[in-house]
């Protein structure tokens, strides 16, 4: 494999700087470059897709009707022009030039560079199924695939959905809320929706949410091919255990694949996508790679958090100023599915090292479950009222010891400062009945 040439962060890129993909990653990334005094002097984004910038999170809401397509954009055109950036619509790179510093667009308009970021996104991993080809198939990641789910959506029909994650329910409570007349079916490979967040009892409350709802959950369920009528439009989804499921439409909502051909066509190295250092410097030190198009030590993105600290990294880098550069570190997923609120951070898993804290309000509907190791905390699931996930997550990050407070856990931040309080008040001489007291009120 090429060796990848380690970018200083003090390198110069003052000149011509050309982004290719006009996505989230992109436009945050030019956001950041604006206010910096030593931004690049000439900045030119070119992106696939005919409208500016907009908010990919806000598609679910769109297909339901909840909101307007003007609500996503981040930025109209007008506002690049204010910025002195050069913003070209509607055009698809199609070859790039690492010797010449060239790049041509499907129009046949070419562009050179002095330093480069690709920032081309990802599309929907497609399942490796016969028939997938079929038409009536769709993604569902851009305004075009949101359009093409609210005409489905109007026309009824048997809508199925490939994949119980957060895009897969967004995408199938979307259908349902905007149609009428229409059965939306979701299939999930797992036992359980939301497997990589979501415990079984999280995920299990979610599903009883979702059916009562009026979609149908279909859980450990492989696809095993596609099967089309005479026109060639899909018809049919057959699973590996032999059911059958009427299917006048597809969508697949189950993972992404990163959008690394170019690199791939420049010769960059690249393993499932575009591999960088920790500047976000690929194998050529004049192009960088930023977002879900690249993969840093053996790792690709698909969730905001750590593509804006890349940002923040290719900002100091293109800037000439002293960065560490982007190293991996723990996230928490908030999620919100059709007004069911979720949190979640560490394993889904509990081992056996584990203590675990559970509480569950039936009548709420609230479930908390934490996963603690030597009293620090270093899981937690929380469904419906997630008001102290960010501090749990806080007091997992700083490796708290909370073994004096286990009892109060569960219900969060305040009952445990609570406790702190009275520790606090204790005299030396009444620390053993004070012990004994803390563990009876817990």
């Amino acid at each position: 494999m090429e060796t990848i040439s380690r970018c200083s962060p003090h390198d110069n890129f003052n000149d011509h700087l050309v982004i290719i993909g006009n996505g989230m990653a992109s436009h945050r990334l030019i956001e950041a470059l604006v206010k910096q005094p030593t931004r690049p002097q000439r900045i030119t984004v070119i992106g696939a897709e005919p409208t500016p910038a907009y908010n990919r999170i806000l598609l679910s809401p769109l297909l339901a009707g909840e909101m307007q397509q003007d609500a996503l954009t981040l930025r109209d055109t007008a506002w690049y022009a204010d910025q002195g950036i050069t913003l070209i619509l509607g055009e698809k790179v199609e070859t790039l030039d690492r010797e010449r510093h060239t790049l041509t667009t499907d129009s046949s308009q070419s562009f050179d560079y002095d330093h480069l970021v690709i920032a081309t996104g990802s599309r929907p991993a497609l399942p490796d199924v016969p028939g997938i080809e079929l038409e009536g198939v769709h993604g569902f990641r851009d305004l075009k695939d949101a359009a093409a789910l609210e005409a489905i959506a109007h026309s009824g029909g048997d809508a199925v959905v490939i994949g119980g994650g957060l895009l897969g329910l967004e995408a199938a409570e979307g259908l349902r809320k905007r149609g009428s007349g229409i059965n939306v079916s979701v299939l999930q490979r797992s036992e359980r929706l939301m497997n990589r967040q979501l415990d079984a009892t999280a995920a299990h409350l979610l599903k009883d949410t979702l059916t009562q709802r009026g979609l149908n959950i279909i859980t450990a369920a492989q696809l095993a091919r596609l099967e089309g009528d005479d026109q060639g439009r899909v018809a049919k989804l057959h699973l590996a255990d032999g059911r059958q499921l009427k299917a006048s439409s597809v969508i697949v909502a189950a993972g992404i694949t990163p959008n690394a051909e170019l690199g791939r066509q420049a010769g960059l190295t690249t393993e499932r996508a575009i591999v960088v250092d920790e500047f976000l410097t690929t194998s050529d030190p004049a192009i960088s790679a930023l977002g879900e198009c690249c993969q840093f030590e053996g790792t690709t993105y698909g969730l905001v958090e750590p593509i804006w600290r890349q940002v923040e990294v290719l900002v100091a880098t293109l800037c000439g100023a002293a960065t560490q550069g982007y190293a991996d570190a723990p996230s928490a997923t908030k999620l919100k599915i059709s007004g069911v609120a979720l949190y979640a951070f560490g394993p889904t898993e509990a081992s056996a090292e584990h203590d675990v804290l559970s509480y569950h309000d039936l009548e709420r509907g609230d479930y908390r479950r934490l996963l603690l190791r030597n009293g620090q905390i270093e899981g937690a699931v929380l469904y419906g009222d997630t008001s102290q996930g960010p501090w749990y997550f806080e007091q997992a990050l700083a490796g708290t010891d909370l073994n004096a407070y286990r009892q109060a856990l569960l219900f969060g931040a305040a009952d445990v400062d609570v406790l702190r309080e009275a520790a606090s008040q204790h005299t030396p001489g009444s620390s053993k009945h004070s012990s004994h007291t803390t563990s009876e009120a817990a």
